[in-house]
Order: structure tokens, then C-alpha cells, then sequence
């Protein structure tokens, strides 16, 4: 129904998956072909919810399942920013403007200039030039830099949506249809937040290495660390804090509100896992997630503390004795006035 041809197109459109699959980089913590899966598998869950059932057409559905699972091919497991910052030739090629989204995207549309890999070929050349403009304009939205613009878009269309008597999303036009969607593959690319505490703590752990080892190459080249990417100077909790509170939340309790209630359990862990870094973050920095502070570490902090709180009693007896000679000056000076 999207377009493949049921006896060549779908042999070869596993085929073209295998090779999208394999160049994710495995050895990338975080951004490998694990997520894209996740993303993808995401993806298809809130596209089942019986609220935007039929509100899609299927070559729309298609274009965002696929989106999900090539948005991050070939990744190299650095930021945009430090793509451009070092001169890296994909920030050359894509003078600086979402470089690793529009890499990921010729990427994957390379490969369909393989005849072996073209499940595209038997597609209607306007069906097939609609599919790209969607999974073109999907891909670009996972771009961190455009969330708050996104944000505004779908906010506009939630005030202005409607839901028939059958319960189903109203959604008129192809504009509509689409920012919408880009909601949705966006808000599933950075869903981790919304799963079950060990999933999203494990996907915590992937993304942090991942913000570390750039940081380990920032530093070796001398360059400014990014925010969240000093292995030496963690701030893990409150970062994740501030993702879900600014970044995530946001967005979904947007896309909550246009498909309510579906996304609902994902809004209570959402909140869940917030709380739980929340109640986590340290008083002083901590290389390590999994645990509370061990009794070392809170002995360590005691004493610190203990230090602090004597060198106050010092510093204040310190004042003390230098107010006493302080009288004792004036009273001095007073005397011998007279």
C-alpha cells in the first residue's frame, strides 16, 4: 500500500535495511543502529493509537517509520557543533546547517541509487517524489536546534485541532498532517525518557559515554568541553533533570494533549524518571549514575563539610580579635588626643 512492489520491492527493501543496519556505527555508544530501531519501534506505537488511526495516508506513515529508522545512519557519534567547530568536511559540505541530519539523509538516499538496493524503482515517479520531500523534511526536524520552532508550530495546532464523535484526530490539511508527524518522529527520538526506569537509565549511561568520549577529543585537541561532555566534571543528574524539564516534557505533554489520553503512561514515567535523578543529584560531582553515593563518598563529603564549618569558627574568631584590636586602637587614639 506504500508504493512497494509486493514481489521485487519488498526483497529488496529488506535487503536495502541490512545495509542501512550496518552503517550505524556499532561502536558508537548511544547513536548506533539499536536506537534507530527504538526510534522506529516508537514511532509505530503512538502511529497505532486509535486517535490518529486513518488520519494518516499510508505512504505518510510509511515516510515516518522510515524516517525513524534512517535518521541516524552513518553516525559518528559527535555533535553538529563540533562538526563545524573543527572544520570537519561534512560541516564544509553542509556549510554548518544541520550537518549530521542531512548527512544522515543522503546517506540513505545514496544507497538507492543502487540497482540492487532501489525498492524505490516501481514507485510512480510523483509518489516517489513525495515519499523523499516527507522523509526529507522528517529527518530535518530530529535537528535539536529547530525544537523550539517545532514546538510552537505543533503548539499552534493543538489550540486549533479537532477530534470527530468517533474519537479520531482531525487534521484537514497535508501542512497539518506533516508538523504533526514531525512532532511525533521527533518526540520519539528522544523518548528514552519515557520508558521504564532501567531502559531509560541504561539509554543514560549509552548517551553519556558517547557525550564523554567527544569530550575526550575536545580536550586532547585543546577546544572548549561542551556542556555535559567532561568526563571530569559530571553533572549527570541535573543535566537529565534539565533535559526532561526543558526539552522533553514540553513536548510531550504537547503531543499528550493532541492524541489524549494515549500518552498518558508515558507522561507518568516521564515524571517518574524525573524524580528519580532529581532525588539523585549530588551535593559535588559524581563519574558515576548507577548508585547513590557510596558511605566513602558521603564520609568524604562530612569531612569536607566539617572543614568548611571549622574554617568558618576560625575565620570568624579571626574577625573577632581583629575587631578587639581594633578598639583597643581608637581607644588609644582617643587617649592620647586628650
Amino acid at each position: 500500500s506504500s508504493g512497494i512492489n509486493a514481489e521485487y520491492g519488498v526483497h529488496t527493501f529488506i535487503k536495502y535495511m541490512f545495509v542501512i543496519e550496518a552503517n550505524y556505527h556499532k561502536t558508537n555508544p548511544y547513536h548506533n543502529a539499536v536506537h534507530g530501531a527504538d526510534v522506529m519501534q516508537a514511532c509505530h506505537v503512538l502511529l497505532g493509537y486509535p486517535v490518529v488511526e486513518q488520519v494518516f495516508t499510508d505512504l505518510e506513515v510509511f515516510a515516518a517509520l522510515f524516517a525513524c529508522a534512517i535518521h541516524d545512519v552513518d553516525h559518528p557519534g559527535l555533535s553538529n557543533q563540533f562538526l563545524s567547530t573543527t572544520s570537519n568536511e561534512l560541516a564544509i559540505l553542509y556549510n554548518d546547517h544541520a550537518v549530521l541530519e542531512n548527512h544522515h539523509l543522503a546517506t540513505a538516499f545514496k544507497f538507492l541509487q543502487e540497482d540492487e538496493l532501489n525498492w524505490a524503482n516501481e514507485m510512480p515517479d510523483k509518489q516517489k517524489g513525495l515519499l523523499r520531500k516527507m522523509v526529507i523534511d522528517l529527518v530535518l526536524a530530529t535537528d535539536m536546534s529547530k525544537h523550539l520552532s517545532l514546538m510552537a508550530d505543533i503548539k499552534t495546532t493543538v489550540e486549533s485541532s479537532k477530534v470527530a464523535h468517533n474519537g479520531k484526530l482531525v487534521l484537514e490539511s497535508y501542512n497539518e498532517r506533516m508538523l504533526v508527524l514531525q512532532g511525533i518522529v521527533h518526540s520519539c527520538d528522544i523518548s528514552s525518557a519515557t520508558k521504564s526506569l532501567p531502559i531509560y537509565r541504561a539509554w543514560t549511561e549509552k548517551i553519556i559515554e558517547e557525550f564523554f568520549q567527544q569530550g575526550d577529543r575536545e580536550r586532547e585537541l585543546g577546544l572548549p568541553i561542551s556542556p555535559m561532555c567532561d568526563r571530569c566534571n559530571p553533572s549527570i543528574e541535573k543535566s537529565q533533570v534539565g533535559f526532561i524539564d526543558f526539552i522533553v516534557l514540553p513536548l510531550w505533554e504537547t503531543l499528550g494533549e493532541l492524541m489524549f489520553p494515549f500518552c498518558q503512561e508515558m507522561l507518568n514515567q516521564l515524571n517518574e524518571n524525573r524524580n528519580y535523578y532529581f532525588n539523585r543529584i549530588p551535593e559535588s560531582p559524581r563519574c558515576s549514575i548507577s548508585d547513590p553515593p557510596s558511605e566513602q563518598e558521603r564520609n568524604n563529603l562530612s569531612a569536607v563539610s566539617e572543614k568548611r564549618k571549622n574554617s568558618r569558627g576560625k575565620i570568624a574568631e579571626l574577625d573577632e580579635k581583629m575587631s578587639d584590636l581594633s578598639s583597643i586602637e581608637e581607644e588609644s587614639f582617643a587617649s592620647d588626643s586628650t
